[in-house]
């Protein structure tokens, strides 16, 4: 193993964990089809990713998550559950793509920073579509539900081609999207104080 696969890999895991914060089967697909396609080697007990039938039901619960999203109320729904289905697919594929390593570096690293970052991810996009329900009346939910998608497919592409740069990209919308919610925050405060 060389000095640099080990943070590469976990870098690539945290990537790809972070996209399915934005949404939970895309990234998993993405990998999926990465691995099929021979592009990105997985872990031997992550296999069951780069199959046929795997990518069947993969590809159908993405096109139902994707259009989900774009169904009023049905989208503040989806937020309740997908947080936690978020965690467990962002452990999943930064446990799928950490290869080479240490089975406690693989599961620390899938658990604490895929897990983590998948969770993190997922809460600034529900906390952003429950203030964009809010403010909008819902209406402002079907641009937040687009550039969720962009968000996940990018990410997830970004990360197999240049993983740190789709960090660098994570750590910028969590960023952005914290500061927005707060920012959003502090209005809602004074319009209740007045």
């Amino acid at each position: 193993m060389s000095d640099l696969h080990l943070p590469l890999s976990i870098v690539l895991g945290v990537g790809l964990a972070a996209a399915t914060g934005f949404r939970v089967f895309l990234p998993m697909l993405v990998v999926g089809v990465a691995a099929y396609a021979g592009h990105l080697p997985l872990d031997s007990n992550f296999a069951w990713l780069a199959t046929p039938s795997a990518l069947i039901m993969l590809s159908v619960a993405a096109l139902a998550e994707i259009l989900a999203y774009y169904i009023p109320a049905v989208d503040n729904l989806l937020d309740t559950l997908a947080t936690p289905a978020a965690l467990v697919a962002g452990t999943i594929v930064s446990a799928a793509v950490t290869t080479d390593v240490p089975p406690m570096v693989k599961w620390t690293a899938a658990v604490i920073a895929g897990g983590g970052v998948a969770g993190l991810t997922q809460g600034v996009t529900a906390l952003l579509r429950a203030k964009s329900t809010i403010l909008t009346g819902g209406a402002g939910n079907v641009v937040l539900s687009t550039a969720e998608l962009v968000g996940a497919l990018l990410v997830s592409l970004l990360a197999l081609a240049a993983p740190f740069a789709a960090l660098a990209v994570v750590i910028l919308f969590l960023w952005l999207g914290t500061r927005l919610i707060r920012h959003l925050f502090r209005r809602e405060r004074r319009e209740n104080r007045s």
